[in-house]
């Protein structure tokens, strides 16, 4: 029934890719010269009026038989079909091997008519750059410009910005351009702006980059905040706090917080009452840093410590992530916890998350092996639908039901003794684990055992795909973790397809059954044979975590049965109560990964009103011309604001007020200040409007060139803005981490985000308006010989 759907929605799309293999014929006749010139045809006629969509057959046709004469690879019926669902604006679900890299040049070379914005997203720097290098040479055969956003690992190089995001198609990482999108929002100057609009982005590994990654903020952090002295005392607290009476942890062990009695044990020990109110906000908020350095990061596991250093660990591969700190203090917190010197806290200067990076895009689409299994989330947040393309061949993998153990030493041992006979057949097999711990310890164990084989533990992205490229060759064994080498098909080596193909034996089943896909689409690419099998027990971490309570009691008395003899070593479990565990765990732990990634959402939706509202206003200081609307807002602003705020004001707060604000050499005027109405905003508004604009009109006065005033008050502006920009998403970044805590007294965090967030944008407008005004007003000029001007701020 499911295929039949898939077949009913794919109708639409085979009979447009019957056109373009229909229109073959035509351009194969041509010479390279005609074929060439087709892309100026195609321009043309987009500036006559047509759209892309109008041109999509030819278009298609076209980049078909260029990828035929250049690289000599012509894209099957299947890759036509995912390449016209890519332009649709959807993920084309590919099998692994299915040539998605080949597919994506179709639709690339089409939006790519249009010129700059396009992008192709890929996971890493290698895949990049590798990509770029192989179909580079058609866009450029057929006249289109292309870059690499990301330079080859151990270049030294720098990247030109501006002829990267002047090309017509750019392929680059989701981190890069995620960075490059704030930087630009930091610059000063139009000149140093380099990108040019978010036009189309198809994304490779599509579920990996806007779900798995979909949590991981890209922060851009700069001049060090000033340090604070309590990492190490609330520290000290949490590790004296009573695991079982004063922390309470969720079932999963992702979260933690503090009881009602943890609450009351920390005021008694610094001798404090309302620890959660805002007086003391600070001192919690290094609490609840504290409690999740010491309960939820796990040495060895979330982190090394190497020669004085905390070093996080990307958890999809295990290497050691340098130069890369965790957000919000909480790097500090761990650092405290293992008593290595306290790092320096940088501040927070800009964020974005992935979800929202990427919806900037007028047209999204991606590819992936496994896509399906998120069909709903895709939609809802990204308005993506899923099609599933069907594979060049038949796929004849066999997916073998999970073998099932009590313990981990049964599971393991079971899985050698399949991983030997297979290697006594010269079979090659891909041991695929959970973690970087487990795949040290199959490496031990294939020592032990005699068992050349391959340990996926390179540190350069280049080395892994070497490696996975030679994992189906005769006797090949390779250990690696779960994401390790994705992007890089493996090929099977001469005599491997009689013995059986790749086997594929997972460890352990993942956190979602769309990962377990990926692992078992290893094996049996383009029609090749191959076996996926899953060894799996009670103590998995999966089950552990998300499992049912009565597993644990269970796990136990059968722990102590093979203990104590009644349970014979190694026994399966074959009822069918232990099969739907899996299911169970599975359903269990994506709804809390969705959860979590919706709530990601919410929270930088709150955010993304107030960023968007600040770099349209920074985009605007550096497009106009003339300033002086803006200018008059940002006075009448602060005046206004000053007036309705402050009651029973005396002439000493107004003076105090000019003084600060407009002129350091203010004379009041002791009349006109004898007869204001002060408790009239109206009139103390309009007095100081006219000071202001009297000081503006002198400090104008000092400039003889219109530009160079200009240059200045952009200067000054944006200096402000940015500076209270800085300070509101660094707090921003700081609220985050303590509203998560929130729940447990029975507020909603987000809600409290939402709340807390408006009240700081606020306060970060009034700053914006008094640094503004103190900059352009109170500024200091020094004239150089060369007729610059040196400005110095207040």
């Amino acid at each position: 029934m499911n295929n039949f759907r898939e077949n009913f929605r794919l109708r639409k799309y085979n009979k447009i890719a019957q056109q373009i293999i229909d229109l073959a014929p035509k351009y194969q006749q041509m010479s390279d010269h005609e074929l060439q010139g087709q892309t100026v045809i195609f321009k043309q006629r987009l500036q006559d009026g047509e759209t892309l969509d109008d041109l999509m057959v030819e278009a298609y046709a076209v980049a078909r038989e260029a990828d035929n004469r250049v690289l000599g690879l012509e894209p099957y019926f299947v890759q036509v079909v995912g390449a016209i669902i890519l332009h649709d604006g959807n993920i084309a679900e590919m099998k692994t091997g299915e040539g998605k890299t080949l597919t994506a040049t179709m639709p690339m070379y089409l939006n790519g008519l249009l010129g700059v914005g396009n992008f192709l997203i890929t996971a890493n720097p290698y895949l990049a750059v590798r990509d770029a290098t192989e179909m580079g040479v058609v866009y450029r055969w057929l006249g289109l410009t292309i870059e690499a956003g990301v330079l080859p690992e151990g270049s030294d190089d720098e990247i030109n910005k501006d002829q990267v995001y002047a090309a017509d198609i750019v392929y680059t990482t989701n981190s890069s351009l995620g960075f490059d999108y704030l930087i630009d929002n930091l610059a000063s100057t139009k000149s140093s702006q380099h990108m040019q609009g978010f036009r189309y982005a198809l994304i490779d590994e599509v579920d990996s980059i806007l779900l798995d990654m979909a949590q991981t903020p890209l922060i851009i952090s700069g001049a060090p905040k000033v340090q604070s002295n309590l990492f190490e005392s609330t520290d000290r607290i949490v590790k004296m706090l009573d695991r079982d009476v004063d922390v309470k942890l969720s079932d999963d062990t992702k979260k933690a917080w503090f009881t009602e009695t943890g609450i009351q044990t920390m005021e008694s020990y610094f001798g404090i009452t309302g620890l959660l109110s805002p007086k003391w906000k600070e001192l919690y908020r290094h609490l609840v840093l504290a409690l999740k350095a010491n309960y939820l990061y796990i040495r060895n596991k979330a982190y090394v410590v190497a020669d004085g250093e905390v070093l996080l660990l990307d958890e999809a591969n295990g290497r050691a992530l340098e130069g890369t700190q965790l957000e919000s203090g909480l790097h500090q917190a761990i650092e405290a916890k293992e008593g290595v010197k306290v790092s320096t806290q940088s501040r927070a200067m800009a964020s974005v998350t992935y979800q929202n990076l990427f919806r900037m895009f007028k047209k999204l689409s991606g590819m992936s092996g496994t896509a399906k299994t998120d069909v709903k989330e895709f939609r809802q947040i990204y308005n993506l639908n899923v099609y599933t393309v069907p594979t060049h061949k038949p796929t004849i993998r066999q997916d073998h039901p999970d073998k099932m153990f009590v313990t981990n030493k049964e599971k393991i041992y079971a899985s050698v003794d399949q991983i030997k006979q297979a290697y006594d057949q010269k079979r090659p097999v891909l041991i695929e684990t959970g973690s970087v711990s487990m795949s040290n310890l199959y490496s031990r164990l294939m020592l032990r055992e005699g068992i050349v084989h391959n340990l996926l533990n390179a540190r350069s992205e280049a080395k892994e795909a070497r490696i996975v490229e030679e994992a189906g060759q005769p006797g090949a064994i390779t250990v690696a973790t779960s994401m390790a080498g994705r992007g890089t098909d493996i090929k099977l080596g001469p005599g491997v397809k009689e013995k059986g193909g790749l086997l594929v034996v997972g460890t352990e089943r993942m956190e979602s059954e769309r990962i377990d896909n990926q692992l078992r689409g290893r094996a049996g690419r383009q029609g090749d044979p191959g076996d996926s099998i899953f060894y799996v027990s009670l103590e998995d971490k999966i089950v552990v975590q998300h499992g049912p309570k009565w597993v644990k009691r269970f796990r136990k008395t059968m722990d102590a049965e093979i203990q104590s003899g009644k349970r014979t070593f190694g026994k399966r479990l074959v009822k069918h109560r232990f099969k739907r565990i899996i299911h169970h765990v599975q359903v269990s732990a994506e709804a809390a990964s969705r959860s979590e990634r919706f709530q990601t959402l919410e929270y930088d939706e709150i955010f993304r009103v107030q960023r968007d509202t600040i770099y349209q206003f920074r985009d605007q200081m550096m497009q106009n011309d003339d300033l002086q609307p803006f200018i008059d807002k940002i006075f009448t602003d602060l005046v206004e604001d000053f007036a309705a705020t402050h009651h029973d004001l005396t002439t000493e707060d107004i003076t105090d007020f000019i003084y600060n604000t407009m002129n350091y050499n203010y004379v009041p005027n002791r009349y006109r200040l004898a007869n204001l109405d002060r408790d009239d905003p109206s009139a103390v508004s309009n007095f100081l409007m006219q000071e202001l604009q009297h000081c503006f009109k002198q400090q104008r006065a000092k400039f003889t060139d219109d530009a160079q005033f200009l240059y200045y008050e952009r200067l000054t502006i944006l200096k402000a803005i940015d500076n209270a920009w800085i300070e509101h998403v660094d707090n921003l970044q700081q609220l985050k981490a303590v509203v998560t805590n929130r729940s447990t007294a029975q507020r909603n965090p987000v809600y409290e985000y939402q709340k807390e967030s408006k009240m700081s944008f606020e306060k970060m407008k009034q700053t914006f308006w008094q640094n503004a005004t103190k900059y352009l007003l109170l500024s200091t000029l020094k004239y150089q010989p060369n007729g610059k001007i040196d400005v110095e701020f207040p």
